[in-house]
Formats: structure tokens, sequence, C-alpha cells
């Protein structure tokens, strides 16, 4: 639950039929995404071996479309504006919303072209004349992942109330959050904005450092959201 990084009362209540929260899910699809992102590309990169493209199809359209409409949501709605975290909407929504449509967009077109990619004889070039374009959005999402890294640091945002179990243990210290939850975003933020330089390098170094902080990125914004469901629920019964 990400919070601003001031005091927290210790009979904290909140109202949460005027505050729906479900960046739990958001950030468990956010995870597996990165992931997937990060295998198509490895797979990608093995000349002669099957995509299956329609998997490939099926599980991005899966998560792009839970990121779309709860990004999309959030985005609209502000709905974590009445706590008093209207931050948190541009946070966890606009990313979300972004990395959805951009999932739907991969999805659409390895179900209808992913076996031409899958038999092209040159699928780097394939794959660069087809991703370069949208990959001028993704390069300024990354720019926009930095700056929120460092509105997270300099604000001391995400850190958790005493009453959330377990993140709530560290609410006397809100840096440590803010610099866990900020560099998920600083590495993905990295990982966006190579990606335009990656697609004209044919994955060498600068496409590797991109997917492994994709790669990091995605594993932790995955658990991270896994535990929260524990948390966040522990959260909502301790303040009802």
């Amino acid at each position: 639950m990400a919070s601003a990084g001031g005091g927290v009362q210790a009979a904290l209540k909140i109202d949460w039929a005027e505050m729906p929260t479900y960046n739990t899910i958001m950030a468990v699809a956010a995870g597996a995404g990165l992931l997937l992102v990060v295998g198509l590309w490895r797979r990608l990169g093995q000349p002669g071996r099957e995509l299956h493209p329609e998997g490939w199809a099926l599980a991005f359209g899966v998560l792009g479309l839970i990121l779309t409409l709860t990004g999309l949501h959030m985005t609209l709605t502000w709905p974590l504006a009445a706590g008093g975290f209207p931050f948190d909407n541009i946070i966890f929504g606009e990313p979300a919303l972004a990395f959805g449509v951009l999932l739907l967009g991969a999805a659409a077109f390895l179900w209808r072209r992913g076996r031409v990619l899958e038999e092209h004889p040159d699928r780097d070039r394939y794959l660069a004349g087809v991703a370069g374009p949208v990959s001028v959005f993704v390069l300024g999402m990354g720019l926009a992942c930095f700056g929120i890294a460092a509105a997270g640091v300099w604000y001391r945002l995400f850190a958790a109330p005493k009453e959330e179990p377990i993140s709530g243990l560290l609410a006397d210290h809100p840096m440590v959050e803010a610099t866990f939850v900020s560099l998920l975003y600083l590495l993905v933020g990295i990982g966006a904005v190579l990606l335009p330089f990656a697609l004209r390098t044919s994955r060498r170094a600068v496409a590797g450092i991109a997917m492994v902080c994709w790669a990091v990125a995605g594993v932790l914004f995955l658990l991270f959201g896994a535990l929260n469901y524990f948390t966040h629920i522990g959260l909502i019964i301790n303040t009802m």
C-alpha cells in the first residue's frame, strides 16, 4: 500500500468503500508481463526455435486486459484520492494503463502476424521495423518511470502504515520502502529507455542490459504484488 512518508496515527481508519484498491493484481500482472517480454525477446534470439505465437498472444492479451482495465479506471477516476493519496493514481494507474495497452497491441500482432515473425529469415530486422515506431512511446514512459522513482525518494512515498502486516514493520523507516519501490521503477525505466537502441543493435550489450533490468524488476514486482495480497487484506481488516 503506497502512502506518504509522514507519521501515521495509531488508530488509523479507512473508508474502503470510498477508496477501492487493486494495485495487488496490477503488480502481479505487471511483473508477469515484464518477464514474458524478456522470455519472448530471448526466444526470438534463437534462430530456428518455434515461437508458438498464439500462446504468447494469449498471455499478453490476458495481462494486457487486466492492466488496461485497472489502469484506465485508476487513471480516469482517481479512486485513491479519497484516502489522501491522489499521487498514487498517477504512480500506479498511468504506467499500468500504458503497459496494458502495449501488451494488447503485442497480443494482436502476435495473433495475426506471429507466424510471419517466426518464419522470417531475419527476425531482428523485421522486429525492429515493427516495434520501432511504438518504441518512442516506450522510451517516453521510461522517462516517466525515472520521474516516479525520483519522486518516491524525494517525497518518501510508498511507506506502509503500521497497521499493515509485514510492510508496516518499516513504518518508522519510510526510506526503506521508498528506496525499494523507486528502484523497481528505475529498473523498468532503464529497460524502456534502452529499448529503441536495443532494436537498432540486434540484441547485443544494450539489449542485454535492458532485458536484465526488466527480468529483475519483473520478478520483484510479481513477488511484491503476491505478498501484498496478505498485507493489504491485513491492512483492510486492521483499519475497518
